[in-house]
């Protein structure tokens, strides 16, 4: 059983989120799921509530605009739910070369994928903290530990959410709240499809792509064992010690090579 009542889950909509939310209202939490996309976040919640009576809300939102977390709040004060899991799952990429991109897309990304993540924090934490109970799970990339050319901004808005998470967890410490970074390499979702690149998946290195299940069994994993970091998948493992271990610079040219191909 989830020693969590109520879990909030970004991003829910697919992919990780519903695994998330899949593995949560199974082990016995109640789910509030946000999304962009009502429709697709009612369907999973009327198939999740029928197969484990949980309690399981909607809340149709766009986390890229300002105030973000503030408004999600107060919805969620309308359900009279209190959370004491908060998931960041939310997040889309953009890649390419840089200066062909577009600059208000990619303002969005940074806003979703790394200002949201602050702002809900902001919304949820202190509720946790006054209740000595509750846990973050803000999900990064394996992106995160080195520079990314031609996948330039995702990797360093992981970056932030991952050094963000780090130093959280650390202030949160002994105080009843547990904050972790899940950083996983490929994922198996429609996020390769979803930046625009038809070919992006095919750069991915054989035997690196895992399921979305097992990311989020890790990351249940990991946060029942209160660890600061988890990195699904063995091989994701040995290439991010790796990464520490091999000069920045001569990191960034050999990833450069391999996205710019």
């Amino acid at each position: 059983m989830s020693q969590y009542k109520t879990a909030l889950i970004t991003g829910a909509s697919s992919g990780i989120g519903a695994a998330f939310a899949a593995a949560l209202a199974r082990s016995g939490s109640d789910l509030i799921l946000v999304a962009r996309s009502e429709d697709k976040l009612r369907a999973l919640a009327g198939e999740l509530t029928r197969e484990t009576g949980r309690n399981i809300q909607v809340i149709a939102a766009d986390l890229s605009k300002p105030e973000c977390g503030a408004k999600l709040k107060k919805a969620v004060d309308a359900l009279e739910m209190h959370v004491d899991l908060l998931i960041n799952n939310a997040g889309f990429g953009t890649t390419g070369a840089f200066e062909k991109q577009d600059a208000g897309r990619e303002a969005e990304e940074i806003r979703l994928n790394a200002a949201a993540v602050v702002d809900l924090a902001h919304a949820f934490l202190p509720a946790m903290l006054e209740a000595k109970h509750g846990g973050i799970i803000n999900i990064a990339s394996s992106a995160a530990f080195q520079p990314m050319p031609y996948f330039a901004v995702y990797a360093a808005t992981k970056a932030f959410v991952y050094s963000f998470s780090d130093a959280l967890w650390e202030e949160v410490r002994g105080r009843g709240v547990h904050v972790m970074a899940v950083c996983p390499g490929p994922v198996d979702t429609g996020f390769f499809e979803a930046t625009g690149a038809h070919n992006l998946r095919k750069k991915v290195p054989a035997g690196t792509m895992v399921s979305a299940e097992t990311v989020v069994d890790a990351a249940l994993d990991g946060l029942a064992g209160r660890s600061r970091l988890v990195v699904p998948g063995g091989l994701m493992k040995i290439s991010a010690a790796a990464s520490a271990l091999v000069p920045r610079g001569l990191m960034t040219r050999l990833v450069g090579r391999l996205m710019k191909r």
